[in-house]
């Protein structure tokens, strides 16, 4: 086969291998009951498909092919190893047997394997650092460079934590199942972070050339989703609503030309209404049972701006309010600094101003590129114009992401023409 001919199957396996290898490898570990193993095997299944597709065609259901082939070459190569470590030979044979059984994983079954696997990654076991690190690389595929983004961390440490994660699992032999209903509440906590750090990540890149990423954040939602249908707990319905809520206003956060485009100034009518609608509703469904916490705060923090039909009619007493209860059940200097522009908006810039500069002062926050653009903002509104430089210049030294960078730069030039004008 030419190399011409083989390009568009070698397309269709690397969008597979996008879309699907995180389901497969999911399945292969239930199968093989073995982490290293079921990896080796997904990337076997996925260079058979290169070869093997060309030359006979793409099978009529591509990932149950995958999950085959991984299967069954993990098992020959268990056959090779048994020749020369005799304690793998029964191991051999209990696959052998298991993979005479027919199996077509179905979507139900799939799914079921996402959250094994979830639940797994995020056993108690493990470091609170490490089941998210185990969690976004292997459930939902991050690489090992956007999770030491995520986490404000060197790419090798992140390497070296999943390394050690893995064989923590072995180790310790780590059953690969959902947990009983007495143990789920007490592991939900660190399953709703790791999904929610995947969100953040699609939602708003922290790094690259997009502000947006429709695969980390339609990946978070859908875990989200899952997750409730499993354990309808408040938190898990408020995280999920706070997800829909923000991702309701993707189409209105950037330009044609991917330029990002500040809350106040998006066309409210592109605003997502059944994402609204629906995420409004778990968060009503959330506060109703009286046990609202961090994620059912912010979703109805969410929610207030999602109601306002334009921006002068936000109600921003309330946010603050909201706001305030945040800040006794989770405080952290991201919220304290989320408040702080709340209340620029509620009283005037000068009283947010001063909130940041305290925190400013605490030394928190001093390298998030978000605290300096806005206190840039807060001093441009309040005709710091020299203030307001110095800060829009440090968040633009500070962010990695080329949308924001754009939007800073675009910022300072315009307070170099309005000096000029002066």
């Amino acid at each position: 086969m030419s190399e011409q001919e083989a390009r568009p199957v070698a397309e269709i396996v690397d969008a597979l291998y996008r879309a699907e290898s995180r389901q497969v490898l999911a399945t292969l570990i239930r199968l093989l009951g073995d982490f290293e193993a079921a990896e080796e095997a997904l990337h076997d299944a996925f260079a058979a498909a290169v070869e093997q597709w060309g030359r006979d065609g793409v099978p009529a259901n591509p990932r149950a092919w995958l999950v085959s082939t991984g299967r069954f070459k993990a098992i020959d190569g268990m056959r090779r190893r048994a020749r020369f470590d005799a304690s793998l030979t029964e191991f051999a044979k209990q696959l052998e047997t298991a993979a005479t059984e027919p199996e077509e994983p179905d979507e139900e079954s799939v799914e079921d394997d996402r959250l094994r696997l979830i639940f797994t990654c995020c056993h108690p076991a493990l470091s609170p650092d490490a089941q998210v690190a185990m969690t976004l690389r292997e459930v939902c595929g991050l690489t090992t460079e956007e999770i030491a983004r995520a986490f404000l961390a060197a790419p090798p440490a992140i390497a070296q934590r999943i390394v050690r994660a893995k064989a923590k699992i072995r180790d310790a032999r780590i059953p690969y199942v959902v947990p009983s209903e007495a143990d789920l509440p007490a592991r939900l906590d660190a399953v709703l972070r790791v999904i929610y750090l995947v969100f953040n990540e699609g939602y708003s890149s922290s790094s690259g050339d997009s502000l947006l990423r429709h695969d980390l954040s339609g990946e978070a939602i859908r875990l989200g989703r899952l997750l409730i249908r499993l354990l309808p707990e408040p938190e898990a319905m408020g995280l999920l609503a706070l997800m829909l809520l923000h991702d309701s206003r993707r189409a209105a956060r950037t330009s044609p030309t991917g330029d990002l485009i500040l809350l106040e100034n998006q066309n409210r009518r592109l605003w997502n209404r059944e994402q609204i609608a629906e995420g409004t509703t778990l968060v009503e469904r959330a506060l109703s049972t009286g046990r609202i916490g961090p994620y059912g705060i912010q979703a109805a923090i969410a929610a207030v701006h999602a109601g306002a039909p334009d921006p002068a009619a936000t109600d921003w007493v309330q946010i603050v309010a909201l706001y305030d209860v945040l800040m006794r059940a989770d405080p952290s200097p991201v919220v304290e600094l989320n408040r702080a522009v709340a209340v620029a908006m509620r009283d005037d810039p000068s009283a947010g101003l001063a909130l940041i500069d305290a925190i400013l002062e605490r030394g928190d926050l001093t390298n998030y590129h978000l605290t300096h653009a806005a206190r840039a903002d807060l001093c441009r509104r309040l005709g710091r114009t020299a203030d307001a430089r110095v800060s829009y210049e440090l968040a633009l030294k500070l962010s990695r992401q080329e949308p924001e960078r754009r939007f800073l730069r675009r910022r300072l030039d315009e307070l170099s023409e309005s000096g000029k004008r002066d």
